[in-house]
């Protein structure tokens, strides 16, 4: 029988009700009790990281997590995450870049509804993920409302509704159905994982509106040493900002800053070179872009990108080098 780990983190799937609404207050043996026949499945045990609303989840929560499953790695067969949904995507994406060719599962997994509420779905989530966990997939994964979703393709699209996560510009990995896994997809992985122990948390994100003001892009390259800027449709920058907002970006730019390019829109990606607001960005300041990658797994790359170095060549070739198939159209670089 394979030995697994559990890692609470906290999350609506550990939540009860409190006078200000839900708060984390189960442990993860706790949430176990609630599904004994986990125990027909595996070994478990479990610990405790943090107990937290996902909300709170930062950059230095990441790294403990890589640094929990890298201390624990050689001792079990596979890992459970229970997280909270609204910041699952962003963690499982960091964790894919952290942790990188691991043979053995990373799963995440939560619940739209507290495990103690009658109508939950944190039950059949937790069972479906240590049958994930006991398998032969590989690597960082989301597991829920049946699905299995490739840690860098698994983004929240619904706030309430039991199927929270979708797997954006990808295939789901597999179902689980009748308590059976159909495998369709199984992620390439090394005969050793290699982990990763520094980020940059010094990454910002700006959406795009229409009047967007010129000297916000200015104020967020000053403070960050990456932008990533989400933009319209196949992406480009608004003509009415005139050509100052290419110097800005360049200037930022020769000064060691990174600046992204992806796009508001969820599926099929960018590209630049379609109209002329985008195909200046391509050559001059030469910004990166982003094509199918979603912008959970941008974030997460980034971080980690800058957490290893901050050669710009180096950057650019490390961007566009797919890592758990989180980007199909890379650049020629």
């Amino acid at each position: 029988m394979k030995r697994i780990l559990t890692i609470g983190t906290g999350g609506t799937i550990a939540s009860e009700l409190g006078m200000d609404g839900l708060s984390p207050e189960l442990e993860a043996d706790q949430l176990l009790r609630h599904v004994p026949q986990v125990h027909s499945i595996c070994d478990v045990d479990c610990v405790q990281l943090f107990g937290i609303d996902s909300t709170n989840m930062s950059p230095q929560h990441w790294l403990k997590l890589a640094a929990c499953i890298e201390a624990n790695y050689s001792r079990y067969d596979g890992f459970v995450i229970t997280h909270g949904t609204d910041t699952m995507a962003y963690t499982a994406a960091a964790l894919s870049y952290l942790i990188q060719d691991s043979p053995k599962p990373i799963v995440l997994t939560g619940a739209q509804k507290p495990i103690g509420s009658d109508n939950t779905d944190s039950k059949i989530n937790l069972v479906d993920s240590f049958r994930c966990a006991c398998s032969g997939l590989s690597g960082v994964m989301i597991v829920f409302s049946g699905k299995v979703i490739l840690g860098t393709r698994a983004r929240k699209t619904h706030t309430k509704s039991f199927q929270a996560f979708s797997s954006i510009n990808y295939p789901e990995l597999a179902y689980i159905q009748d308590n059976q896994l159909i495998s369709f997809i199984r992620p390439p992985h090394m005969e050793n994982p290699r982990f990763y122990h520094q980020m940059n948390d010094k990454v910002a994100l700006l959406k795009m509106i229409p009047g967007t003001d010129r000297a916000l892009v200015e104020f967020l390259l000053a403070r960050n040493d990456g932008l990533i800027i989400e933009s319209f449709g196949v992406g480009g920058l608004p003509s009415y900002l005139g050509s100052d907002i290419f110097e800005v970006i360049n200037r930022a730019m020769l000064g060691g800053k990174t600046v992204v390019m992806t796009t508001q829109v969820q599926n099929e990606g960018s590209n630049l070179s379609i109209y002329s607001v985008g195909s200046r960005l391509k050559t001059d300041p030469g910004v990166l872009e982003a094509y199918d990658m979603t912008t959970e797994a941008v974030v997460g790359k980034l971080m980690w990108i800058l957490g290893q170095t901050n050669d710009p060549g180096l950057i650019r070739r490390m961007f566009y080098t797919p890592i758990s198939n989180d980007i199909l159209y890379p650049a020629q670089v």
